[in-house]
């Protein structure tokens, strides 16, 4: 099987509700659907992903060009992303490209399963099974986010995440206190600072967070100051969670011998698709660390089944709003389409109306 074309279409995907964070705020996700034709009739589905709406067309025309070095190719995924890495190399696959590189990875996966007939997981030799879940939101002060805590108990999660990075700690403070009192003992809840304080006030806050029963504090610093994370995972016993922004599993393997986090999330866009993936879930069964995902949910929940050490599902469901299946969450947890491939089927009227 060949392929034969690949389609791209930038959307700016609905959400429920804007997503604010200690950087800006999103309003929609600026997303490029990526569809992979193959002569044998099999399309597979993917997206890829990216924060701003200004920088929407330039993924999209990244993903475009890069599709068109593989057109013609086997549908053999890991050849394919040997391929790419050996054309790129000059270049390097990291920012906008690594981005573009990642989700047409996934699609080029998606339809590899497709063609067996089986789910991702199953194709990779894991079963399906239910996975821990957590809601991912924004940021909320300690009136707002009672609300957000009992939708998400009422939602049937068995965790929450909330931002942080509130001008002052007392903020931050206030507003992880009424969460964890709204959610009593029924969820876990994290933190995520998403890279916004400086050492000193990461160390200030993440010391002074350490009795408040969190599962875990994510990025506290900028993503590469692997030295400055590993002086607070030492300092603190709250998990130090990293990873949302490894960009290659070369980056993940830097971040494990430095001793950066007590946890690692992988994004399977940043990660390399799901070629990287499987790489990084290596990693993380030889040095011991429990691996959740960061979005993407679809080919996440697939990955995580194939993960030794999986732990939690991210959901921030960022293409939901465009999928033809909603997400089942029951009991806390996450039962990933038991469909061909990674499960994706577009509801076209939805493309359509949010084409960019």
């Amino acid at each position: 099987m060949h392929i034969t074309h690949i389609h791209t279409t930038p959307v700016l995907a609905p959400l429920p509700r804007p997503v604010r964070t200690a950087s800006g705020t999103i309003g929609q996700f600026p997303l490029v659907l990526i569809d992979v034709s193959t002569d044998g009739g099999v399309v597979g589905r993917a997206y890829a992903q990216v924060y701003l709406p200004e920088l929407l067309p330039a993924l999209n025309q990244a993903v475009a060009n890069l599709a068109g070095m593989v057109i013609g190719m086997p549908l053999a995924p890991r050849d394919i992303h040997t391929h790419l890495l050996q054309r790129c190399r000059l270049f390097g696959m990291k920012g906008l490209l690594g981005v573009a590189f990642g989700g047409l990875d996934m699609a080029l996966w998606d339809a590899w399963a497709r063609a067996r007939n089986e789910p991702l997981a199953r194709a990779l030799g894991a079963e399906l099974r239910p996975l821990k879940a957590y809601h991912s939101v924004g940021l909320y002060d300690a009136q707002t986010v009672v609300e957000i805590a009992e939708e998400t108990l009422a939602a049937g999660f068995s965790g929450l995440k909330i931002k942080a990075g509130f001008p002052t700690f007392a903020e931050d403070l206030a507003a992880i206190r009424a969460a964890k009192k709204a959610l009593g003992n029924a969820a876990s809840l994290m933190i995520d600072y998403n890279q916004s304080l400086n050492f000193a006030e990461a160390m200030a806050r993440c010391k002074a967070l350490d009795d408040e029963g969190l599962a875990w504090i994510e990025e506290p610093l900028l993503a590469d100051d692997l030295t400055g994370c590993a002086r607070i995972a030492d300092a603190i016993t709250t998990p130090i969670q990293i990873g949302e922004n490894f960009h290659g599993p070369s980056e993940m393997r830097a971040a494990v011998a430095a001793r950066a986090s007590d946890l690692v999330m992988p994004d399977a866009q940043f990660i390399h698709g799901v070629t990287g993936w499987l790489e990084a879930s290596a990693l993380a069964r030889t040095a011991g660390l429990p691996m959740s995902s960061h979005t993407f949910v679809e080919a996440s929940a697939q990955l995580l089944c194939a993960t030794p050490t999986a732990d939690w599902i991210e959901v921030m469901d960022a293409a939901g709003g465009l999928r033809q299946t909603p997400l089942h969450i029951k009991d806390g947890m996450l039962t990933p389409w038991d469909t061909p491939g990674i499960g994706l089927e577009w509801r076209e009227d939805m493309v359509a109306r949010h084409r960019v």
